[in-house]
This record gives C-alpha cells, sequence and structure tokens, in this order.
C-alpha cells in the first residue's frame, strides 16, 4: 500500500449487481471515448474479469469486475473507496508441489530442445525453469510468488546463484550452458 511510483498503473474493482456484460462495455467505451485508451485484454481468475487498457501515453489502467455477491478483497492491498465488500480472502501462494512440478516439466522441454536444435524454445524453457526455481526460493523465505514480485526482495546470495543460468545467445552451446547451470545451482 502506498508505494506508488511513476510506473505504477491504475487498478480498480468493481463489484456488479446485473448486467455484467453492459456495465463491462459500458466502461470500456469510456475508455476509449474519454481517456484515449489504444488496446485492451481480458485475464480471468474465476469470476472475475480483470480488462486491462493500454492508454496512449503507456499507462496501463486494470478495470476489474466481479458480481457483487463475489466482490471481496484478495489481497491484502485492497482498499474499500465506496460500498461494501464481502468478507475477503487471501488468494493463497502457488503451492509448492505445483511449482516443483512446472520446473521440473520445463527442465525436461529444456534438455529435448536443445537435443532437437530448437533454439528459441530451449531459450524459453530456461527462463521458465529459472522463474520457477526463484518462485520456489520466494516461497521458502515468505515472499510473493507471483509474477517475480518477490524476486528482488531475495538475499543477494540466494538470487546470485541464479545469474549463472541468464542466457546470453541462442546458439546451441550457450543454451547448454544455462541449462547445466541449474544444477550446479543446487550443489
Amino acid at each position: 500500500m502506498d508505494r506508488e511510483d511513476r510506473w505504477s498503473d491504475i487498478d480498480l474493482a468493481f463489484g456488479v449487481g446485473a448486467d455484467l456484460p453492459g456495465v463491462l462495455a459500458d466502461w470500456t467505451t469510456q475508455m476509449y471515448q474519454r481517456h484515449s485508451a489504444v488496446h485492451h485484454t481480458d485475464v480471468r481468475f474465476g469470476a472475475w474479469i480483470y480488462r486491462v487498457f493500454l492508454l496512449a501515453d503507456t499507462l496501463q489502467v486494470d478495470l476489474t469486475f466481479v458480481p457483487a455477491a463475489q466482490f471481496q478483497a484478495l489481497s491484502p492491498a485492497f482498499r474499500l473507496m465506496h460500498g461494501k465488500a464481502n468478507e475477503g480472502l487471501e488468494v493463497p501462494p502457488s503451492s509448492l508441489d505445483a511449482i516443483i512440478g512446472m520446473a521440473w516439466l520445463h527442465a525436461l522441454h529444456a534438455r529435448s530442445s536443445i537435443a532437437r536444435g530448437r533454439r528459441w524454445q530451449a531459450e524459453y524453457m530456461i527462463i521458465e525453469i529459472r522463474d520457477n526455481a526463484l518462485a520456489l526460493a520466494c516461497l521458502r523465505l515468505g515472499l510473493p510468488t507471483v509474477h517475480g514480485r518477490g524476486m528482488d526482495q531475495l538475499p543477494a546470495a540466494v538470487a546470485g546463484k541464479f545469474e549463472d543460468a541468464l542466457v546470453r545467445g541462442l546458439d546451441m552451446v550457450e543454451l547448454a550452458r544455462a541449462f547445466r547451470s541449474y544444477f550446479r545451482t543446487a550443489e
């Protein structure tokens, strides 16, 4: 809370009593006509629809809509501005098993991508391994695991172990080097 800076986006959430599609359409029209939105995309989380707008000056505006019966705090940063919200529900962090499962799945795909000479796919999978390994470190230290939010809070001694895993080029030797670095990091 109160950590806004010049790079912050705007987030507003609305509990809608009726005609959610109509309310969503009205707000979308307003964002384009009155605020010069240049594009938008939807991100869904259960019944929640996050309509994310990009404005011409690159400001991101997230307008979130959910049926009123499900309107509640999903994070500690939630602040009610008007009306009422249902009892809050904090979204649990990613589970240990889910993060580990995705890490080994990406490791298998990185290995096969390197073996097949698929440079871009290998690079993608190696990055995914790193992100999952860093999420595990965050989970272990009680930091946020989603969208890299806790990674910059990791102690330098922990985060530094992953620097060798950065992919510095797309040649197969470099991809194999970055992939092997995870096995040295675990030591």
